[in-house]
């Protein structure tokens, strides 16, 4: 497994390649640790940190406009199975709210907490059907902590094991499937998008605090019934389960192939771990190469090192940010990962197949896995 970890000197910093391990230099924790500070200094002073609320609201106008193109469409269409196409634009469309809120979430759009975070809870409610509340406490732990075990959310044991730790106490059958479960991440992503919608009710239900808990279940109660509502009273029933199977794939397995290759077969830091802030988000990290068609897929995602880094840093400014964090990298020799989001894929999935593996026969001789 990659880890990372640390003692009072220093931070010993892995790497992966393929399915082989190799370490790279140490690095001394308070060599590292103030030159953040340099680092943010440099990027507030070339105007990166600055709002760009004409980009995010052109960009809003674009989506609602072809929202309502798209169930235009719905309407004129009728009783057909081109609606399916629909469907699948729909789920696209969707998930691009979803990049929406996730930036406004971060407060990359307005100057003000309180514009944030409504324009956050209204489009992530409203449009896409997943609970604000249930998003910030789950991905707030996960930019926190990232890539630590029992800490990030975003690896926690389920269908899928991502790390070793993570496969005790399976069934034979699911450790049977852990052996091969890198090439069902695909499929599994399909049904990413009923679990979020899923996870959202189940987090706004709960006992306890949970802020506008009102408004969250009215406006997802709203959007899924009123969204079922409409399906099913325009289209033949077989029809509309298809139709919503079809949209609700499309969004999960896209929200699930934009989220996946940023964190996923990079290093993984033991509980309990102590590792600086800029190591800790640098080196679990990855990002994508790309131009604009890259950045608008992954609504920003690409640029995942500069996001980690700088969290409320607005989509368009993350590419300028890239060079400068690169050549701060460099000279602090923490490794910057950076690949091509078909490359990004083959990664996660060995990855993903080794951690099987290994988590299914945890005394098996290494040098006898590396031949297997």
């Amino acid at each position: 497994m990659t880890t990372l970890s640390n003692d009072s000197a220093d931070i010993s910093l892995f790497t992966e390649s393929s399915t082989q391990e190799t370490t790279v230099p140490r690095i001394r924790a308070n060599k590292v640790v103030g030159t953040y500070a340099n680092l943010l200094r440099t990027v507030r002073d070339a105007g990166l940190l600055r709002r760009r609320r004409r980009f995010y609201l052109v960009f809003l106008s674009v989506l609602l406009s072809l929202f309502g193109a798209a169930w235009t469409g719905f309407v004129l269409l009728g009783d057909s199975w081109f609606q399916l196409i629909i469907a699948g634009v729909l789920g696209i469309l969707l998930t691009q709210f979803a990049f929406y809120a996730h930036e406004a979430a971060h407060h990359q759009v307005f100057r003000t907490r309180w514009g944030n975070d409504w324009s956050a809870r209204v489009v992530g409610n409203l449009f896409v059907g997943m609970s604000f509340a249930y998003w910030m406490d789950k991905h707030g732990r996960h930019h926190t902590h990232p890539n630590q075990i029992n800490v990030d959310p975003d690896i926690a044991t389920g269908a899928v094991v991502f790390h070793e730790e993570g496969g005790a106490g399976r069934s034979r059958l699911l450790t049977g499937f852990t052996r091969i479960q890198g090439y069902f991440l695909f499929p599994l992503l399909l049904f990413l998008g009923f679990t979020l919608h899923v996870d959202s009710i189940r987090y706004l239900l709960k006992p306890g605090e949970v802020r506008h808990r009102g408004f969250e279940l009215a406006a997802i109660g709203v959007r899924l019934g009123g969204y079922l509502a409409i399906v099913f009273l325009f289209l033949p029933v077989g029809m509309a389960f298809a139709f919503v199977g079809v949209q609700v794939a499309v969004f999960g397995l896209y929200m699930g192939a934009s989220f996946a290759p940023n964190h996923k077969g990079m290093p993984v830091i033991p509980e309990g771990s102590r590792v600086d802030f800029l190591s800790r988000q640098v080196l679990t990290s990855r990002s994508i190469s790309g131009g604009r068609f890259i950045r608008t897929l992954m609504g920003g995602l690409n640029h995942q090192v500069e996001h980690h880094l700088f969290p409320d840093m607005a989509r368009p400014n993350l590419r300028r940010a890239r060079e400068i964090v690169k050549d701060h990298c460099a000279q602090q020799g923490i490794p910057y990962t950076e690949t091509s989001l078909i490359a990004s894929y083959g990664i996660v999935m060995r990855y993903l197949n080794e951690v099987g593996l290994k988590s299914a026969d945890p005394f098996e001789c290494p040098a006898v896995r590396q031949y297997r």
